[in-house]
């Protein structure tokens, strides 16, 4: 399964993020896919003020704050309407 998070550089909340999924891959078969909204300026006007954003494969979004076990609980929940 492909997520993706909505990031940009220089933000600590987004690195804060990547760990979180970082650690969440280590036990759910995910790829984190990073997309720069600095680059993007419908990106930008999307998610400049939300980010971290991440999005799953239905295209379900988790806005930040959120911690490990809300991560995962999702991550279950795609599983599971993908299997």
């Amino acid at each position: 399964m492909i997520v993706i998070q909505y990031t940009t550089a220089g933000c600590h909340l987004c690195e804060q993020a990547l760990a979180l999924l970082e650690e969440t891959s280590k036990i759910n078969d995910i790829n984190i896919k990073l997309v720069e909204i600095g680059d993007d300026d419908n990106l930008v006007n999307q998610f400049g003020v939300h980010i971290p954003v991440v999005e799953f494969p239905d295209q379900q979004r988790l806005y930040w704050p959120f911690d490990l076990t809300e991560l995962n609980q999702k991550i279950q929940e795609q599983s599971s309407s993908y299997t």
